[in-house]
């Protein structure tokens, strides 16, 4: 995995868009006392290096309709279906995130649902038939905090 080394005018850059990524770049460049041009060409860079990945729009799946938020911890019956299983839980809208991690799980994915009735339907109609041996649910509350990955000074 390569990693990139940003200078102080990558991380103030980065730093600036990360709180909006709609703010224009003559505002980022005034900020960073450059001109336009080398910020359009530092973004580029950037994304080029695969740093910045794009930018999107945050909804509030609340005020959307999804009222429950899920963090489940998959056990597979055979770990060898992994790649079958990450497939179709991509076909899965309300699967947010699907992670490889250490520890107990084979899978750890975060999931939207109307409700605890649309949650306990998903699990049961498109989770189990997967080839779970079985899994573990946690429901969140509220988030507390999110940020973005945080930028050295």
């Amino acid at each position: 995995m390569e990693t990139n080394v940003l200078d102080q005018l990558d991380q103030k850059i980065i730093k600036i868009i990360s709180n909006n990524a709609r703010v224009p770049f003559l505002e980022v460049a005034r900020e960073c006392n450059v001109s336009g041009a080398a910020i359009h060409q530092r973004v580029q860079k950037l994304t080029k290096q695969g740093v910045i990945r794009g930018t999107q729009f945050v909804f509030d799946p609340e005020k959307m309709g999804y009222e429950t938020c899920a963090f489940i911890g998959l056990y597979l019956k055979d770990p060898g279906t992994f790649d079958n299983v990450v497939a179709e839980l991509e076909k899965i809208p309300e699967v947010v995130e699907c992670h490889y991690t250490t520890g107990g799980y084979d899978l750890f994915i975060k999931i939207y649902a109307r409700n605890n009735h649309h949650l306990l339907t998903i699990i049961h109609d498109r989770l189990q038939p997967l080839g779970l041996s079985r899994s573990e649910t946690i429901i969140s509350f509220n988030e507390a905090i999110k940020r973005s990955t945080p930028i050295e000074d």
